[in-house]
Order: structure tokens, then sequence, then C-alpha cells
């Protein structure tokens, strides 16, 4: 499985940006789908999860700003993230779950990871 990330750049604060990540392979729509951000210095961290029905969780601290979605036509994950702040510049990276019809929001049951998408926002 390979994953693919786009979407990052650089916005202000108050702006905002879609992330796209495309899998590989024929079972995309059997798997959750997650985003973690790594801040410099800092743990990678969740921000957002899928599941296979489009189920989703968002951390405390993007709730009310960042939704995630999926398509599944398109084995495509989004990561649509509104009122950016500061605090929100990070790599963010794209990840499938180890099992299938199985929902995490720990790192740890995250196996397949993208490159990685550079946010930075200013303020």
């Amino acid at each position: 499985v390979q994953l693919q990330a786009s979407g990052g750049g650089s916005v202000q604060a108050g702006g905002s940006l879609r992330l796209s990540c495309v899998s590989s392979g024929r079972t995309f729509k059997s798997y959750s789908m997650a985003w973690f951000r790594q801040a410099p210095g800092k743990e990678r961290e969740f921000a957002a999860a899928i599941n296979w029905s489009s189920g989703g969780n968002v951390a405390d601290s993007v709730k009310g700003r960042f939704t995630i979605s999926r398509d599944n036509a398109k084995n495509t994950v989004y990561l649509q993230m509104n009122n950016l702040r500061p605090e929100d510049t990070a790599v963010y990276y794209c990840s499938r779950n180890r099992v299938a019809y199985s929902f995490s929001t720990q790192r740890s049951m995250y196996d397949y990871w993208g490159q990685g998408t550079q946010v930075t926002v200013s303020s």
C-alpha cells in the first residue's frame, strides 16, 4: 500500500487548506484512515480519523475547525482545515489502520504512512 499526501502550503491565520491522500490498492474502502501531525520538536499526534463507513473523529484541539472525509471510489481521504492557527503548523501524515474494519485514534494502530505534507500558518 502506498499513500500519497498533498495539499499542504503556507497560509495566514484564519485561512483554510484541504489535504488529500490517495491510497493504492483495492482494499481502501475496508480500512479506517487517519491524519496525524508532527510539529518541530514534538511527538507525532492524532488529528482526525475516519472509519470505513465514514464515521469520523477529530482531536479536541481541532474540533469545530477540521473535518475528515473520504471518497472510496477515488481511494482518497481528505482533511478540510478551516480557521487555521499558528499552532496548527506541522507536517501532516495520512495513515491506514493495521486491521480492516477496525477503528482507533492511536498511532500504534496505523502501519502505512504517507510521506507527509507541510502546513505552515503565520500569524
